[in-house]
């Protein structure tokens, strides 16, 4: 499975932007889809998963009530909303997977996802 992140830019404060993660291959259906993001200097942290099958959408404490996650299984595409934005959301987004489900306490590990996108930047600046 391929993975194709998109969508970041430059937005103001308080803005949105919508991410995407488009694959190639097998229905995301049957992954888990996770998200983290890189900071300069930063260690990639972990912002959002959902489970195989949509068992489960799950968001870090930092983003809850601000970003929405959603898949669209005809493109086979997930989809990261970030609302409210703020300047230490800025970072290299990554989309990633693994086939099936993954227990909870693992979803924000990175080592659990096989197959990583390529990053696209988003800037949260005035």
């Amino acid at each position: 499975v391929q993975l194709q992140a998109s969508g970041g830019g430059l937005v103001q404060p308080g803005g949105s932007l919508r991410l995407s993660c488009a694959a190639s291959g097998p229905s995301l259906d049957y992954y888990t889809i996770g998200w983290f993001r890189q900071g300069l200097g930063k260690e990639r942290e972990w912002v959002s998963s959902v489970r195989s099958s949509g068992h489960g959408t799950y968001f870090a404490d930092s983003v809850k009530g601000r970003f929405t996650l959603s898949r669209d299984n005809v493109k086979n595409t997930v989809y990261l909303q970030m609302n409210s934005l703020k300047p230490e959301d800025t970072a290299v987004y990554y989309c990633a997977l693994r086939f099936g489900s993954i227990i909870m306490s693992n979803l924000r590990k990175t080592n659990v996802y096989d197959n990583w996108g390529q990053g696209t930047l988003v800037t949260v600046s005035s």
